[in-house]
């Protein structure tokens, strides 16, 4: 599979183009400072013009994710840059998309104890906001999409005790990122993740 990271030098991306390779799939890695994997096509660039993203294609690829966080200047980074990416990609040029969205936008602050609803939703209101509107231009895309929302992210090792949930039930709101690239590559290789939408954590 040839899945295109945007958002691939730090973070939930880095993991998931270093869990992608070693899983067999081709990797294009896009960010803003660079990247060196060895195995992977690794392209310099801001997503939000459009070289960049022609460059990251090539003649297409099966999948892209976006892992984009937020950026000094700006409150609207993650939705900057998915608008552009999206008004760039040609028709069929990408199989699917998926959005490393956040635990909190849309309905899944029920996910949410409530003190920490209060705490979320004020303290990272323009954040939610950024993800909200991202989250909305890629249903609005027509692309097939998968989105995840993960909770607090922490960056410990990958335990594969991962809680994906589709419906509010017990589990702890706090992940480690390389769970959270892990699952990601697991929705790409099911097809049957299409059109759905994950809160992520850890099983209380």
């Amino acid at each position: 599979m040839r899945i295109i990271v945007i958002g691939a030098a730090a973070g939930t991306g880095l993991h998931l183009v270093e869990q992608g390779l070693a899983r067999g799939h081709e990797l294009v890695a896009v960010s803003r400072r660079g990247t060196s994997f060895g195995n992977a096509r690794n392209v310099r660039g801001d997503a939000g013009r459009p070289e960049t993203v022609a460059e990251a294609l090539g003649s297409g690829s099966d999948a892209l994710v976006l892992a984009v966080g937020g950026a000094r200047g700006t409150d609207r980074n993650r939705s900057d840059v998915t608008r552009a990416v999206l008004a760039a990609l040609p028709s069929g040029a990408v199989g699917r998309i998926v959005v490393h969205s956040s635990l909190g936008v849309g309905d899944s602050m029920r996910f949410l104890p409530g003190p920490v609803r209060v705490f979320t939703s004020v303290l990272l209101r323009k954040a939610l906001a950024d993800h909200e509107e991202q989250e909305a231009l890629v249903l609005a895309s027509g692309l097939p999409w998968t989105i995840v929302r993960p909770g607090g992210l922490t960056d410990k090792p990958a335990t594969g005790n991962i809680a994906a949930l589709e419906q509010p039930g017990p589990f702890n709101a706090v992940i480690a990122r390389a769970d959270v690239a892990a699952f990601i590559l697991d929705c790409l290789e099911d097809p049957g993740t299409v059109g759905r939408t994950y809160a992520l954590g850890t099983p209380a």
